[in-house]
């Protein structure tokens, strides 16, 4: 598993944000919050790494878009179930893992 396959990427997004969505969702049921906190980039993370149109785009713009994508659908996700500050917890949970990846993925290819 590489963090250059979809598999590496989305393992390594999972651990970074489903941790940030655990705190912010605490006022949900254990099995809800795991539900909501696993759900958040499930939903985004194959679209923006399958169906995203990276190759016609510059990268800069393909993640900028990818994040803004991430960051609405998911606190749309947190506020249908109710999570507090949605938007706060969505803009943390991947500014930590697009910055996190990058850092990783760029150290793991330089040696």
């Amino acid at each position: 598993m590489s963090l250059h396959d979809w598999s590496g990427a989305f393992v390594l997004t999972q651990m970074i944000e489903v941790p940030v969505y655990l705190l912010f969702s605490s006022t949900l049921p254990w099995n809800k919050r795991l539900l909501f906190a696993f759900g958040a980039s499930t939903i985004t993370h194959p679209i923006i790494w399958f169906a995203l149109p990276w190759a016609a785009m510059p990268y800069a713009a393909s993640v900028i878009l990818a994040e803004a994508f991430a960051i609405s659908v998911e606190a749309i996700w947190g506020r249908a179930w109710h999570v507090r500050r949605p938007w706060m917890a969505s803009l943390i949970a991947n500014a930590l893992s697009a910055s996190i990846g990058m850092l990783v993925r760029d150290v793991w290819t330089c040696c």
